[in-house]
């Protein structure tokens, strides 16, 4: 099958050159944030507790974002999410331009940024199988890696160049404008054309919903999985910073095109995950994280800014491949009647570690150097998905059904068994 057969819905098109832009505004914004951190402050403890503002909300609500995805409107709820966007990187930009930002405008707008992401996440992700439908999601999911991917390598060489030109301010207004894009393909949404599963509305609580996920191995082994991976191995808005200006001594540019190098690998990754389909599952994801953080644990030691910076598209490349298989796995074996809930505890485990690890990780590259940080934050990942792996390597199969009666009535059997 065509690797851009996506395309043919009018709908994904809209949403793909939308989400383009928005993309690099997004890692443009990032990249300005953090020098902008250390512009105020020059601690990379304060990178650390930024960095944890702006994912706490994920932990706190992105179960609660993933019950919104399935009981309202997804397009409407985005719509809410994008202007909280644009809200939040226009208003930093702003005072940036005035000369009035202060660390704590940086840590206000980084928590209501995440606030909306934590509704933002798993609508958006339960919405991608109502725009293209089941058949195509896998496909749908690796193309838009490969759109995130493309943001993520233009993005950060243009904000290093636009800091390097103009300060930090410029890099958030362009990424404030770039979400008042998303809104308006949003408006342009043909409801009628989305693939929208027939279902009772389900009441169901998101204890429940934890209890469907307890009862399927392989979902659980993904999600403990990426759990350590994500929490403790991309912490590369931390990695890159500091290797940047504390290891090697380089300027806002060279930081810059690091976010950019390691964008290569990750749009390899992205572009080879859309026609991998059918290496998506368990034992896949585990071998891919235990590669991933041994990479990462190599680009440690490495002697000069040429030789990590050749090191992260490797790193950027085996990251992609594993957690696109990670994610499209969960979507397509969840019962569509709580896959926004599922999504929502997906993405909390995803992105939940990062508030608790991130200002621990800050905190060691002020006290244990840069380097040796890394290296422990790439054994922690790799032990952690080897031990998964000789625990679940062979519980990673689909059961014959994902319906919630069925997964709870089979996981109520065996208990009484």
């Amino acid at each position: 099958m065509s690797t851009l057969r996506s395309f043919r819905h009018r709908n994904f098109r809209i949403l793909f050159a939308a989400n383009f832009v928005s993309n690099i505004g997004t890692w443009a914004q990032g990249v300005a944030q953090a020098w902008l951190i250390l512009e105020l402050t020059d601690s990379g403890s304060y990178l650390g507790i930024v960095t944890a503002l702006q994912f706490a909300p994920i932990l706190f609500f992105g179960m609660s974002g993933g019950k919104i995805a399935d009981k309202f409107n997804k397009r409407k709820v985005l719509l809410l999410t994008n202007l909280t966007g644009a809200t939040s990187a226009l208003s930093v930009g702003t005072l940036v331009l005035l000369n009035q930002i202060q660390i704590w405008h940086v840590m206000f707008f980084a928590f209501l940024l995440g606030m909306g992401n934590a509704i933002d996440a798993p609508t958006r992700q339960s919405f991608n199988i109502e725009v293209v439908g089941k058949e195509d999601l896998p496909n749908a999911v690796g193309l838009n890696s490969t759109n995130f991917n493309i943001g993520r390598l233009l993005g950060p060489g243009l904000s290093g160049v636009l800091i390097a030109a103009y300060g930090t301010g410029f890099s958030f207004i362009l990424n404030g404008v770039s979400y008042l894009g998303v809104v308006i393909a949003l408006f342009n949404i043909r409801e009628r054309e989305l693939f929208i599963e027939a279902h009772e509305r389900s009441s169901m609580k998101i204890r429940q919903a934890f209890q469907y996920v307890s009862a399927r191995p392989d979902i659980i082994a993904v999600m403990l999985t990426v759990f350590f991976a994500t929490s403790f191995g991309l912490n590369f808005n931390i990695f890159n910073t500091m290797m940047a200006t504390a290891v090697f001594d380089k300027s806002a540019a060279e930081y810059g095109l690091l976010g950019s190098i390691l964008a290569i690998g990750s749009l390899s990754g992205a572009i080879v995950s859309a026609r991998l389909e059918k290496k998506r599952d368990p034992r896949f994801v585990m071998r891919g994280a235990m590669l991933f953080s041994l990479v990462l644990i190599i680009s440690s030691f490495a002697p000069n800014y040429i030789t990590y910076a050749i090191l992260l598209p490797i790193i950027g490349f085996i990251a992609l491949v594993t957690f696109i298989a990670a994610n499209t796995m969960v979507q397509l074996r969840t019962d569509s009647a709580i896959r926004g809930r599922v999504m929502g505890i997906y993405l909390t485990v995803f992105l939940g570690g990062t508030p608790i690890a991130s200002p621990f990780i800050g905190w060691m590259t002020q006290e244990l150097g840069t380097r040796i940080t890394i290296t422990i934050c790439g054994a922690i990942a790799f032990t952690a998905a080897a031990l998964v792996y000789s625990k679940y390597k062979d519980r990673g199969d689909a059961p014959e059904s994902v319906l919630v009666s069925d997964v709870l009535e089979a996981a109520y059997e065996d208990k009484e068994d």
